[in-house]
Parts: C-alpha cells; sequence; structure tokens
C-alpha cells in the first residue's frame, strides 16, 4: 500500500509525516500555523498540518494524540481517534483541547498528533427483524463486572 502526500504551498518548509521509530505504528504530524498558538485550558482549536493525502478505497487514517503531549501538558484530541476517509482530499486537520491546568502553546511545525493508517472492511448491509441470540443479549454498559 502506498500513501500518497501532498505538501500545502504555505507548508513546503515542514516535514512529512514520518515514523519517529522502527517499530512506530503511528506517524508523527506537525503543525502548520503562522504564528505561536496559545490554546488556554478547556479551549479546543483546530490546527492544519499542512497536507493532504490520498488513500486507496478500503483504507482509513486515523488521527490521534500523542501520550507525551497527554501525560505533560493535558492535550487531547476531540474526536479521537479522528477518521480520514479513503476520498477525502482536503487539508488534515487536528481538533486539539488543552486539559491542562496551564495555557499550551503551538509552534509552527510542533509535532501535535499521528496518523496511523488501517485497512477497513466495507460490509454488507443486511436488515432483519430480530438478530441471533447471545449469552450477554442486550446488556449493556457493565453488565459484564468490573
Amino acid at each position: 500500500m502506498k500513501l500518497k502526500i501532498k505538501r500545502l504551498e504555505n507548508a513546503k518548509d515542514l516535514p512529512l509525516p514520518k515514523f519517529m521509530t522502527e517499530g512506530s505504528c503511528g506517524m508523527d504530524l506537525y503543525a502548520n500555523v503562522e504564528e505561536d498558538l496559545v490554546i488556554k485550558p478547556m479551549e479546543i482549536n483546530l490546527i492544519p498540518t499542512g497536507i493532504s493525502i490520498s488513500l486507496p478505497k478500503g483504507y482509513e487514517a486515523q488521527i490521534r494524540p500523542r501520550s507525551g503531549l497527554a501525560l505533560k501538558n493535558g492535550i487531547a484530541l476531540v474526536n479521537s481517534p479522528g477518521t480520514i476517509d479513503s476520498d477525502y482530499r482536503g487539508e488534515i486537520g487536528v481538533i486539539i483541547i488543552n486539559l491542562g491546568r496551564e495555557p499550551f502553546v503551538v509552534k509552527r511545525g510542533d509535532r501535535i498528533a499521528q496518523m496511523v493508517i488501517n485497512q477497513v472492511v466495507i460490509p454488507e448491509i443486511e436488515e432483519l427483524e430480530n438478530l441471533d441470540c447471545t449469552l450477554r443479549g442486550e446488556d449493556g454498559f457493565g453488565s459484564t463486572g468490573l
């Protein structure tokens, strides 16, 4: 599988997404902000990455938080994981929230999230009047114990 990436005109100075170690499954994404962006506690911002991608049908890109930013600064992704569909060609944006106690500064080129490529199954939809029975049945949240 080949991931095709387009770097936007205003992001030519930023690195392309890359794996930081040989065993990484997520590629780091970089902040394409023109100037420092201060995100106050409990504030949400959309951070542009300066790239768009082309995925083959049957694949998705998941945008996930970086664990170091979460632990050290309380930075999380609002819709984690975010999904980039195979037919989306716009700029990838990262919706971050500052759950920390201090303002967080995003600088141009900061590693703000990671992108994982996954193969997905596109199911054939079949509507039924009843589903098969299982031991759990319709029991919901917490029904299997702690």
